[in-house]
């Protein structure tokens, strides 16, 4: 068995915006598969199917973006997963819009979504799909907040999309049994 788990926070109000771009690859593979995605005790909605031949969970801490881990933690606990069994899907800030990078390992680097899984897992050693959403045009704490909550626009959409496509797949490569190096070679190819 494998996760994936999508970052973001919860509610309509946040639904489209550019933090949410781990929930949007969970919801588009939860549709694709039909997934039904449920509440679970754990402050997540977590789904499950197979792919494969490999049982997958799909994930979305509930607990908003800055205290992820605090679902996503007792979840892999729960489920008898390592952290390096899981898949991170999230947002960067310091990536080009649309731009799709693999890490297997690593600190924050400011995104406190990892911070918190960080924090919770007790490693930096878990492996995650960046999506890449560039910075607002004036820096400063304010711009920053307002342009990750704030929803992609139609030129950016067409920068998105593509992105979102490939980190589905790349999720699902890893998610259904493969190593994190097979999973950055087919990265590459996608």
């Amino acid at each position: 068995m494998r996760a994936i788990i999508g970052l973001g926070n919860p509610g309509k109000k946040y639904e489209k915006t550019k933090h949410n771009v781990g929930f949007m690859v969970v919801d588009a593979i939860a549709k694709e598969f039909n997934v039904t995605m449920k509440r679970h005790t754990f402050e997540a909605e977590v789904g499950d199917f197979f792919y494969e031949g490999e049982k997958i969970l799909l994930i979305k801490p509930l607990t908003f973006m800055n205290d992820s881990g605090r679902a996503a933690g007792p979840l892999l606990t729960y489920y008898n997963l390592t952290p390096q069994e899981a898949i991170i899907v999230c947002d960067d800030l310091d990536m080009q819009m649309g731009k799709v990078r693999l890490r297997e390992h690593g600190s924050a680097g400011g995104h406190n979504g990892l911070k918190s899984l960080i924090a919770h897992f007790k490693t930096t050693d878990f492996p995650r799909i960046k999506v890449g959403i560039g910075r607002p045009k004036k820096e400063g704490q304010t711009q920053v907040v307002h342009h990750v909550l704030a929803p992609f626009s139609v030129d950016e959409q067409i920068d998105i999309d593509p992105a979102l496509k490939k980190a589905q797949h790349t999720a699902l490569y890893f998610a259904s049994g493969h190593t994190f190096n097979e999973t950055m070679n087919f990265a590459a190819k996608e």
